[in-house]
């Protein structure tokens, strides 16, 4: 039983202290679990599906998007053990596809817990944590994550990097699979103040649009991600 919570940085509101639920508004966020179909490892049964009424639900326990969560081995850090798709709510809570808290079917046992989403760079806990049927708390807004700089860190709160359009464990704002081209090309490429909706990887603040210019866009949360002055710069992803 895993008590989980994090912030993704695209949808998070400085102002509100809390992350934004547009897709969910704009009826965006698709029923059933998209991980799979994007490549994402598996293991077990995997297609979760949430019900529609989850989707009524407005305020801080809003849905915000899909995440995945992974439990890896402790002696192999890059070992999937299981893997569980569920959603995450605007207040940072990572909840199972039917809105209960997430149970996942594997021995009780240390485990290293790893979140990962469509867009973002995903993260792991530094240590392995013992998991049992109490509900265990793993807390990625403050936990001491794998890696060097696996989050955006502001004051005492992280956030999981934004702007991984390119799912290739990285982000870059130029190139060769720069993600920022990505945004471009999802426009049409040609251009740049067109503006397109959906549920899309290069939708980076995750408000339903893909934009590349103009108050909001998609490009800028790239640029500001890997630095925001040096646009050859890179963030790499912390996961083994």
């Amino acid at each position: 039983l895993l008590d989980l919570k994090a912030y993704l940085d695209g949808p998070y509101v400085e102002n509100d202290g809390l992350m934004h639920d547009s897709l969910r508004v704009n009826g965006l966020i698709p029923l059933n679990e998209p991980y799979a179909a994007l490549g994402f490892p598996q293991v077990g049964l995997g297609g979760e599906s949430i019900a529609p009424a989850l989707l009524v639900t407005t305020g801080n326990n809003a849905v915000v998007d899909w995440v995945r969560v992974e439990l890896r081995s402790t002696s192999s850090p890059s070992t999937i053990i299981a893997t569980q798709s569920g959603i995450i709510t605007r207040s940072g809570q990572v909840l199972s596809a039917s809105g209960t808290p997430m149970r996942i079917g594997v021995p009780m046992g240390n485990y290293h817990v790893v979140l990962r989403h469509r867009n973002h760079l995903g993260v792991m806990t530094a240590s392995p944590i013992t998991l049992n049927t109490t509900a265990t708390t793993v807390d990625f807004r403050s936990t001491t994550t794998w890696g060097t700089a696996a989050q955006r860190i502001n004051g005492s709160t992280a956030r999981m990097w934004s702007g991984e359009v390119v799912r290739d464990g990285v982000v870059l704002y130029t190139g060769g699979n720069n993600d920022r081209d990505r945004v471009l090309q999802e426009i049409g490429g040609t251009v740049p103040t067109n503006v397109v909706e959906g549920y899309l990887p290069s939708d980076v603040n995750m408000d339903g649009l893909v934009k590349y210019t103009g108050g909001g866009n998609d490009r800028d949360p790239i640029l500001a991600n890997i630095g925001g002055t040096v646009p050859t710069s890179a963030r790499a992803e912390q996961l083994p």
